[in-house]
This record gives C-alpha cells, structure tokens and sequence, in this order.
C-alpha cells in the first residue's frame, strides 16, 4: 500500500531534495511551499508553517509521514540582537514546528506514523553569533525528545543533526542580515566566510534526503540521524566533552577560519 507523507519547506535545498527522494521511492508526497511547485510524483500544498489557516487546513489530509523540515537562519550577537529577530527564529523553527505535527497528529495516530524533524548540530553545539539560530534548533531537540517519549506506543519521532549543507539557506540569511561592527566585526567576518563555505562545499542536500528516507522505511528507524564527520564528532564533544574545552575547542577553530 502507497503511503503518504508530507514535507514541509519544499521549495529547495533538504526540503526539495527530500520531496524528490520520498517520490521515487513510491511515497504520495504533499510538498509543503509557499510558492509554486511542478515537481513529477509530487503535489504542492500551499503552506506557510507560521500561517494559521495554512497549517489548520493539514488536518484534511490522511498522512503516514511527516517530515518537518522548514526553517530559517537569524544570525548575530545576542549582545545586540532586535528581540523581534529572536521571536521570529523561535517562532518559524520551533513553535511551528510543533503546530504542524499538532495538526497532522490525528492522521499519524491512525496509522502509526512517523515524524522526522530536520534538526542541525547546531542543536547541540553553539557557535558564536549563531545564537538564535542554535537556540531554536535546541528547542526543536527537546521537543523531539519529549514527543518521542510521549508518543512511543503509536508515532515514532527521529532527528535529523546534519553539519554543513550546501543549500540556499546561508546566502539567504547573509543577504538579509546586517553584519555587526565594532567589537564583534572580526568574528562576523570569520563566521561570515565559514557560513559562505558551508554553502559552496557542505554535504549535498541529497545525503539529509537520503537519512529522512532511512527514517522513514526502516524497520527499526534511529532516534537520531548525525550526518557528516564534522557533526559527529561535534556531537562526540558535546557529549563527553568538559564545557570549558569545548569553549577553548570552538575559539580555535573560529580563530582559525
């Protein structure tokens, strides 16, 4: 029996590639976009995961899958930061996240469904500047967590914790961000060529495409996919290693970009 699912953040990148995957492997895939979308095996459904009436309207459909992957890139000093800028990355990261698997819960509960929510290791490691940004992907973590545990008899829920991707998302979030001056000029500017270098040579999206496919057919799927050398061994750090190293660890490493 075909099954069905719905992939949110389409458009392009992890999303597109993600769609494209599900498709040719036989799945119904609603893409979820807010702009047109002509992809073969694939129906668009209008959706801005922070629009009310977007997101209400999910509860028509009959889904055995959900994969939650829109999202956005607020960057900058925290020091600094417009709150308003902060409540949008929390709002279109996290909290619709959780709007979305709101409204599709009653379908996945009938059929003992899925969610996949994409993640980054930014949920797990913090770089300087990419606090807002980090931030929302810690909080999608813990509600992935506590959704896996709260639903364990009828949907299981996976992690997504890709490193670098080359999608369109940090030229996007470069163009629409004002780069600090003064004291935090430098940093922006080392912070600004490694997020430019995760556009032009990170992982391509098919590999995240690929581990949401993983997720989703596996007989026994994993509560967490880490993609790429240098998330794993992030997440290895994260793990065992003492806080103050790993502060020392990441001054290194910018200091060196």
């Amino acid at each position: 029996m075909q099954k069905s699912v719905l992939v949110t953040g389409a458009s392009s990148g992890i999303g597109r590639a993600t769609a494209l995957a599900l498709a040719q492997r036989g799945f119904t895939v609603y893409a979820g976009t807010r702009s047109e979308l002509d992809y073969a095996g694939v129906t668009p459904v209008t959706l801005d995961v922070t629009n009310a009436d977007h997101v209400e309207a999910l509860r028509e459909l009959e889904l055995d899958a959900l994969v939650n992957n829109a999202g956005i890139a607020v960057i900058g000093p925290l020091e600094t930061l417009p709150l308003d800028q902060l409540r949008h990355q929390l709002e279109v990261n996290t909290i619709a996240q959780l709007a979305v698997i709101q409204a599709c819960l009653p379908s996945l509960r009938r059929t003992r469904g899925r969610i996949v929510n994409v993640s980054s290791i930014s949920g797990r490691v913090a770089l300087p500047l990419y606090g807002p940004y980090a931030a929302s992907k810690f909080a999608l973590e813990a509600l992935s967590d506590t959704l896996r545990r709260e639903l364990r008899d009828d949907v299981h829920v996976s992690l997504i914790e890709p490193g670098a991707v080359a999608t369109p998302i940090w030229h996007r979030t470069l163009e629409a961000s004002e780069m600090p001056t003064g004291r935090y000029a430098q940093l922006a500017e080392r912070l600004r060529g490694m997020a430019l270098e995760s556009a032009e040579s990170g992982m391509p999206a098919s590999v995240v495409a690929y581990a949401v496919v993983e997720a989703l057919t596996a007989e026994r799927p994993r509560t967490r996919y880490v993609l790429g050398r240098s998330a794993r061994i992030q997440a290895a750090l994260a793990r065992g290693a003492p806080t103050r190293v790993l502060d020392k660890l990441i001054a290194r490493i910018v200091e060196q970009s």
